[in-house]
């Protein structure tokens, strides 16, 4: 009897000791996957402020805190459950579902970019625009950001479930909970130092402090309204770029194609990195303006 309870003991020491080496593992994991989504993070990063552009300034931090919020919630709850689920009962579904929402990215860069190149009056049953209160306008940019966010960090998500596929499930949610947290505080930390910037500029700009120090505030406030201009429009573009590059890696032919592109310039590697943002760029386009027109003709349908 003895005997068969240290075999057991030392059984159980086993396991405990393999699960605590599977656990060291965790940091360098987190940060493996992180690397793999840092082009999905700066879009992410890069697309969130100008849901806030025109509202309230005193509301911009209490509205980036409703979008962490959801996000988080998303990825803790819906997300990293469902990419545990679908690895394991159904890992065929995953691609489809990152495709399907690929292409809301792609329907969304592209209608953004139509309303940069529209002219009034070009479509006369969109003249009338029904007026709405202040709460509801921030309610619709919050919902507005959260789905966009919601394809952003799903497909964070399938990233980081594919860096521990085959591993002990502990390790598995103890590396994808890392991942959304920290993710979500990166991203949203550094919109809210972005949103906030020209509040530090005019706290600054005060007389309260050197001339210099002024003059360095009120650059500070004459650069923002341009820089979140020309986020905005970056943002848009990695809408397109992340929702085709998203699409191409779901079909064998385009995926082949990427690697056969960025293998043909590895020579020149920030060269490649332009060359299949742009390619992904212009295909976003015209999928969103495939898919828009799609869109309409169901409307008009139904």
């Amino acid at each position: 009897m003895p005997s068969g309870l240290l075999a057991l003991l030392d059984d159980i020491s086993a396991l405990v000791k393999a699960g605590a080496a599977s656990l060291d593992d965790v940091p360098t994991q987190v940060a493996k996957t992180t690397g793999k989504v840092s082009g999905i993070v700066i879009d992410d990063t890069a697309v969130t402020p100008k849901y806030v552009v025109g509202l309230n300034p005193a509301r911009e931090l209490a509205i980036i805190y409703q979008i962490a919020k959801k996000s988080l919630i998303n990825k803790l709850v819906l997300l990293s459950p469902a990419a545990l689920l679908l690895g394991y009962f159904a890992p065929w579904a995953i691609t489809p579902i990152l495709m399907a929402g690929g292409a809301y990215l792609c329907f969304e860069g592209y209608e953004k970019v139509h309303s940069l190149f529209s002219h009034p009056g070009a479509y006369p049953e969109q003249e009338q625009i029904e007026e709405i209160t202040p709460d509801e306008l921030e309610k619709q940019r919050v919902g507005s950001a959260v789905r966009t966010d919601m394809i952003l960090s799903a497909e964070i998500m399938a990233i980081a479930y594919s860096e521990v596929t085959g591993q002990a499930i502990v390790n598995q949610i103890v590396v994808m909970v890392a991942v959304a947290v920290s993710i979500t505080v990166v991203v949203y930390g550094f919109v809210s130092l972005i949103v906030k910037a020209d509040d530090v500029g005019l706290h600054l700009a005060g007389s309260t402090y050197p001339p210099a120090t002024r003059k360095v505030g009120r650059s500070i406030v004459r650069f923002m309204p341009h820089f979140l201009r020309w986020l905005g429009y970056v943002g848009t573009a990695a809408m397109l770029w992340v929702g085709a590059e998203i699409i191409a890696h779901g079909l064998p032919f385009t995926a082949h194609l990427l690697h056969g592109l960025e293998q043909g310039l590895s020579s020149m590697p920030v060269v490649a990195w332009f060359a299949k943002a742009l390619a992904c760029g212009v295909a976003g386009l015209i999928l969103g303006f495939i898919i828009e027109k799609l869109v309409g003709l169901v409307r008009r349908v139904f």
